[in-house]
């Protein structure tokens, strides 16, 4: 189960890898307002929030392959994290984001503590 988990820990971080690069290189560009369903104007109006965000998404996913090498407590608080994005991100901006960020950070961490 140990290996089931880190796997599914590795696949939220790389979630949080692209995330990075969609909203700091991306926001602006077709694929970028294609995948947040922005305007053009909106986009280039929010780009240095979303670089931000994204370096926060980062973080995330650095926390998290951190994890994979430091132990449980780790995974448990940047899984914690994730989620708590997840659930914060449906209710202020697209209930898209519970499904997306937080729903794979929970079964990752629900195999994690029965693990």
């Amino acid at each position: 189960m140990k290996l089931v988990s880190d796997i599914l820990i590795i696949i939220v971080a790389l979630l949080h890898f692209s995330f990075l690069y969609l909203e700091m290189f991306l926001w602006d560009k077709p694929r970028g307002m294609k995948s947040f369903r922005l305007t053009e104007e909106f986009a280039k109006q929010s780009k240095s929030l979303a670089m931000n965000q994204g370096l926060y998404n980062g973080f995330l996913a650095a926390g998290l392959i951190w994890g994979i090498f430091a132990g449980d407590a780790v995974k448990i608080f940047f899984l914690s994290c994730v989620i708590i994005a997840g659930i914060f991100g449906a209710m202020t901006v697209s209930k898209r984001i519970f499904y997306i960020q937080a729903v794979p950070a929970i079964l990752a961490l629900v195999v994690l503590l029965v693990s």
